[in-house]
């Protein structure tokens, strides 16, 4: 007892170690949700951050080849101002030796030289003075203040026109003070910016380096990058279409159900049809047998007791005969009843026989005129598809008595070796669309469902100028997957 205390402790003291699995599922979901927008992210910052590495290592270059460029043309200068000075010297010689008829020349030379000389040192001071080398800048001030000497001494010797020929061999013979350490000098600035020249140019290779590998650095990372992303985005494509795929199943297997179920529906409304009609078979038969004897032979004693009290009793005979008269009512409204549940002359004359009696009686209720396109001779149809189009024609001229307010109507029967169609049309005032999708209009509705559950279809759609046209189209004998869906409901067949 006292080790498992301990053991119990350590396991509760470890456990807030494990981290929190629901931060952990919502950090998950955020990267699948959110791990491409993040990578797109990262490239755009990697590939701005690289294009800002590359200008400036360009910017660098082109520094450092234009250091390089001012070097080359700093040593050139040079070069040019040491020719220049020994050219310089030249000419004070060639002045002094030559005969006073030619020295004219060589002082025009000398002139122009000391021009040159005097441009390329102020170019070269500008230079020195923008790179700042104070090294170099001393270095350069002495070579300026001996030439300037050099062609201030030589333009005295060309002031002098009584030199001669010993000085002139003097001269010849003279080196100039400090020229040694002049072309020295120029020597070592030579050499400086020929260095500063090639530092210049080993910068910018290196920079180039760099800015090689960075684009090179910049290219894999961002491929990386890209193949990551494609890569998400071919599991979210593929998690998608798994999704999609489960959806499609899901929904054949819904539509299968409602396929399923619509097939019961029908198998029972047929079903439940065939039972009201034999219902209504019933009741007609025995309303015709056992109410049709009882009103017929009351009619029958209140006949005779009316001849017997005729002149005997003339108040109770008129009572008599009033009661007569409400007999023949109740037989009329027996008969009528009948006709109603079970049309006699459907069962006795058939379906053509049917609709033409029914027609001609709706046309002398309501003042129709009848136009019948019947075969003309009756044909079997069965008793099942029989009460359903003679159901379809009554209450479709019901309908056009109530609402339609038509003068005429028409109807025709026409059939093929598979499907038989009735077609009813009026000249009224037309039916409306909405009341094609009102739910509650049973008239319609008990059209629809005695049709369509023998397997047929039926369309109700305004007539052109006006009135309504209603056909009905039934297969002519039902099919055995017809009798099959009614077996699989388990709902006898009638």
């Amino acid at each position: 007892m006292n080790k498992a205390i301990p053991s119990a402790g350590v396991r509760q003291a470890s456990a807030p170690k494990r981290g929190n699995p629901g931060r952990v599922a919502r950090l998950n979901d955020f990267m699948r949700r959110w791990s491409w927008a993040v990578a797109m992210t990262v490239a755009i910052v990697i590939t701005v951050g690289g294009l800002v590495v590359l200008e400036s290592g360009r910017m660098r270059i082109a520094a450092e080849y234009e250091v390089a460029l001012d070097a080359k043309g700093a040593t050139t200068q040079l070069t040019e101002l040491a020719a220049e000075i020994a050219t310089l010297a030249a000419d004070e010689r060639a002045f002094v030796l030559a005969p006073e008829a030619s020295r004219a020349a060589y002082a025009a030379h000398f002139t122009q030289a000391a021009a040159r000389i005097r441009r390329i040192i102020a170019s070269l001071d500008g230079y020195y003075h923008r790179k700042a080398d104070d090294t170099a800048l001393a270095s350069f001030a002495q070579v300026s203040g001996a030439v300037d000497a050099q062609i201030a001494a030589g333009l005295a010797t060309l002031s002098n026109p009584a030199l001669g020929a010993d000085d002139a061999r003097a001269l010849a013979l003279k080196t100039p003070e400090g020229g040694e350490i002049l072309e020295s000098t120029l020597a070592l600035l030579r050499l400086t910016e020929e260095r500063r020249a090639q530092h210049a140019l080993d910068s910018s290779r290196a920079d180039q380096r760099i800015s090689t590998f960075c684009v090179g650095a910049l290219c894999a990372l961002n491929i990386v990058l890209f193949l990551l992303l494609f890569r998400n985005l071919g599991i979210q494509l593929d998690k998608q279409d798994r999704v999609q795929k489960k959806l499609i199943t899901q929904q054949e297997e819904l539509d299968q159900l409602v396929f399923e179920r619509t097939r019961q529906l029908e198998a029972l409304a047929w079903h439940l049809q065939s039972v009201s009609e034999n219902e209504k078979t019933e009741l007609a038969r025995e309303l015709h047998d056992e109410l049709g004897s009882i009103l017929t032979a009351s009619k029958m004693d209140v006949a005779w007791v009316n001849g017997k009290l005729k002149h005997a009793e003339p108040a109770m005979a008129e009572k008599l005969t009033r009661a007569l008269a409400n007999l023949d009512q109740g037989i009329a409204l027996k008969r009528r009843i009948i006709e109603d549940m079970r049309p006699t002359v459907l069962a006795n004359f058939g379906l053509v026989t049917a609709l033409s009696t029914l027609a001609d009686e709706a046309a002398q209720r309501n003042g129709w005129t009848v136009e019948l396109k019947l075969p003309e001779s009756d044909v079997k149809l069965g008793d099942e598809i029989e009460i359903a189009l003679f159901r379809v024609a009554q209450e479709s001229l019901t309908n056009a008595a109530k609402y339609a307010r038509a003068s005429g109507i028409e109807i025709a029967l026409t059939l093929d070796a598979e499907r038989v169609s009735l077609h009813i049309a009026d000249d009224g005032v037309g039916i409306r669309a909405q009341d094609l999708k009102r739910t509650h209009t049973h008239g319609l509705l008990g059209m629809r469902q005695r049709v369509s559950a023998r397997g047929g279809r039926i369309e109700i759609e305004p007539r052109v100028p006006h009135g309504t046209s209603i056909r009905a189209t039934l297969p002519r004998e039902r099919t055995d997957a017809k009798h099959a869906a009614s077996l699989d409901t388990g709902i006898p067949l009638a």
